[in-house]
């Protein structure tokens, strides 16, 4: 049983590629990355609580993931579309609902997280 360093590298490849297409075809995860560089720079800027910010990224990179992971489901179901029409439709709808679903759960842990930083950057003034 060994490593292979030239496996592990096109493993690598073959992930960062699929990464890339993903955010070249996909505006939803095009956004979720734009948000989310703007809740770290946030986060850095408030200087909230390590803990937090642990929070903050577990839950960033979980609606990134799934979005790769609905991508992917997507393409797949794109072939088996034609024999399978209205499962497909439910199938992608389902997904797409649990990207809202975790988007949704970020957006208010991170309105906890940040409504007291920002509460108290107000009241400075």
């Amino acid at each position: 049983m060994s490593i292979s360093i030239k496996q592990l590298r096109q493993s690598f490849w073959y992930a960062l590629r699929g990464i890339g297409y993903v955010f070249r075809h996909e505006q939803n995860f095009r956004i979720e990355i734009i948000i989310a560089i703007v809740v770290v720079f946030w986060a850095r800027w408030f200087g909230v609580r390590q803990y937090e910010f642990i929070v903050l990224l577990l839950l960033i990179f979980a609606v990134l993931t799934l979005e790769l992971v609905n991508s992917s489901l997507e393409k797949f179901f794109d072939v088996v579309h034609p024999r399978l029409k209205y499962h497909v439709k439910v199938a992608k709808d389902i997904m797409a609902g649990a990207v809202l679903f975790s988007a949704v759960c970020a957006v208010v842990v991170g309105a906890v997280v940040f409504s007291t930083y920002i509460s108290a950057y107000l009241g400075s003034f």
